[in-house]
């Protein structure tokens, strides 16, 4: 007989070997996944636009480091049924949100736009011929249409209040989109010619947002709080009143996302996070009465054809592009994207780019901040840390290596919300003779790469956080107010946020949860703290197991500038390897020490 500890080691391998099979076959993002490759588009068919213009990009001009997009390579056939056409993101690059196309067999990421404009949201006209999309100009949020044959560009909305989201209808000549007005976001409905005035089409109290218009004509799905979490329903434009609206995802399932209709308008997919893992759900309407399939992992499902889901894939501090057919099958590996997705589009047609779109993807942006370190001459090897000037905070200061990072997130988010929203923090650096509270004893914090957001902002309303579970974890989605509040600076909130204080509400079940929803949206318009911050190299950590019951352990304030390294890694930069094992103790922190030493923590 084979010994107890032989038989377990065994056994071990072969489960190991079991769940990496099953890993594999869903096609999960592994850290080996290829690198980003797509098919020259070729040309398509100009559709009409409104008379108005825009300069849809202005010719991109050098930076100090311009360099050429790499020309077009064909991947090795690592993706046989893909579809043809094109695939355009809306992706944010440092302190802007730009536009990529791409397409996994021969075109990489190419960049399309290269300017001062934040753009999201795109959506092809059903002849692939206009690209319609949410830009932000310094008055607020409209809605932009760009002739791909021309380059002419034109306004559908023009006002001071926030549009986005556009959808079209299947004939092309008219667009459904998300408008805020009387504190509330709503679906409204215009003709692409913009010669009449919109057309509301819901007035819930709960936020109505991201159309998504079937391709027969009648029906509009969106998303809706009405009924509280995030859902599915549909507007049958040939009702009126109440028998207009039904609601199609189930809310057991856990908030719903990003609807999406098939070309033949059998099908609706839409994103539901169902046991923390956001995963893609498909509504048959030939069986209406039956429950949608779950087909895969996946936050925001398009359609390529009657058969194929392109998918979004958000994991907490990265994303990935992949695709599934209607069976669940896996079409496109998941291939990892370098920056945050704020909306995609697809069309089968091959598209010609505007000569100034074209023109952006052979130059190289200047990066928003690079590292100035100087290491210490004694010891060689280690860097100190930096004063942070006119911060608050217990320490004010970071590692050598973060300091440039904050004053690029500090500057981007005081232009954003219009206030300095880092300029006092809960903590920044914390020195080894400054223990934190239980459960912190190697918090990123001590690194000198971890900042932790001043809570005050919280409490006084000029903060909102919105949860968010990602498999066995939650982490946080920061928001900050924006000063102004006429639509120039920040979005409309479409979830619903987490409150914190319902905890202290006497309701056991909001103390048992550590919080619950707000019933309605957070009036206003509000600036996306965790989206700037993960742009600039920032990453969230996941709350502690214990954060329903201990409030600092929910750590939705604090943000990492890890850059590949581990703790250990980055404790190094700093101290010595025997002051990081051997810290002096706190006489009032419960702390375990290794060795139980009084050795001294210099920080040289």
């Amino acid at each position: 007989m084979m010994p107890r500890v032989f038989r377990f080691l065994v056994a071990f391998v072969l489960i190991a070997l079991l769940v990496g099979g099953v890993v594999a076959a869903r096609g999960l993002p592994t850290r080996g996944a290829y690198a980003l490759a797509a098919a020259a588009p070729a040309s398509a068919s100009p559709t009409a636009s409104p008379t108005s213009s825009l300069t849809p990009s202005p010719a991109p001009t050098a930076t100090a480091t311009p360099t050429p997009t790499p020309s077009p390579k064909p991947a090795a056939a690592q993706s046989p049924s893909f579809p043809a056409g094109t695939v355009v993101f809306a992706m944010r690059e440092g302190l802007h949100s730009q536009l990529f196309a791409y397409n996994p067999p021969s075109l990489p990421l190419t960049r399309l736009t290269n300017d001062g404009f934040d753009r999201t949201d795109p959506a092809f006209s059903p002849n692939g011929g206009t690209l319609a999309y949410a830009v932000h100009r310094r008055h607020g949020w409209d809605i932009a249409l760009t002739n791909l044959s021309t380059g002419a560009a034109a306004f559908l909305t023009d006002d001071a209040a926030y549009d986005g989201a556009p959808s079209w209808s299947p004939d092309g000549k008219w667009i459904a989109y998300e408008h805020y007005a009387d504190l509330n976001l709503d679906i409204y409905i215009r003709d692409s010619a913009a010669s009449q005035k919109p057309i509301r089409l819901t007035r819930d109290a709960g936020a109505d947002f991201a159309p998504a218009w079937s391709p027969q004509g009648r029906l509009i799905a969106f998303v809706s709080t009405r009924t509280g979490s995030p859902q599915i329903f549909l507007a049958n434009l040939d009702k009126a009143g109440a028998d207009r609206f039904l609601q199609i995802s189930h809310q057991e399932d856990g908030e719903a996302r990003h609807p999406a209709w098939s070309p033949d308008g059998r099908y609706l997919a839409w994103s539901q996070t169902s046991g923390g893992v956001p995963m893609l759900f498909v509504w048959d309407t030939r069986t209406p009465n039956e429950p949608p399939r779950r087909i895969g992992e996946g936050w925001w499902p398009l359609w390529a054809d009657g058969r194929t889901v392109l998918a979004v894939v958000r994991r907490a501090n990265g994303r990935y592009f992949t695709a599934y057919d209607v069976q669940s099958n896996l079409v496109l590996p998941a291939v990892p994207l370098p920056m945050p997705v704020e909306g995609f589009a697809y069309t089968p047609q091959a598209v010609k780019l505007p000569a100034g779109w074209a023109a952006a993807g052979r130059i190289t942006p200047t990066p928003v901040w690079t590292p100035h370190v100087t290491p210490l001459k004694v010891p060689a090897g280690r860097i100190g840390t930096v004063p942070l000037r006119g911060v608050q905070a217990p320490h004010p200061a970071l590692s050598d290596a973060a300091d440039e990072a904050f004053a690029a997130l500090r500057a981007a988010l005081r232009a954003r919300a219009g206030w300095d929203v880092l300029a006092s923090l809960d903590n920044a650096f914390v020195p080894l003779t400054s223990p934190l509270p239980l459960g912190f004893q190697q918090d990123w914090l001590y690194t000198g790469r971890a900042i932790a957001l001043s809570t005050a902002p919280l409490n006084s309303g000029w903060m909102a956080v919105e949860r968010e579970d990602l498999g066995d974890f939650t982490y946080w989605r920061v928001y900050v107010r924006a000063a102004r509040q006429d639509g120039s600076l920040g979005k409309p909130l479409r979830g619903l946020p987490w409150d914190f204080g319902a905890r202290l509400s006497g309701d056991v079940y909001a103390y048992e949860r550590g919080g619950a929803y707000y019933s309605l949206p957070l009036p206003g318009y509000w600036v996306d703290v965790t989206t700037a911050a993960q742009a600039l190299g920032w990453e969230r950590l996941p709350a502690l197991l214990n954060w329903r019951h201990y409030l600092p352990g929910a750590r939705f304030n604090e943000f990492v500038l890890r850059e590949g390294k581990t703790w250990m890694q980055a404790m190094r930069e700093l101290y010595p390897t025997e002051a990081i094992l051997t810290p002096t103790p706190h006489p009032t922190a419960n702390i375990p020490i290794v060795p139980p030493t009084l050795t001294p923590t210099p920080n040289s």
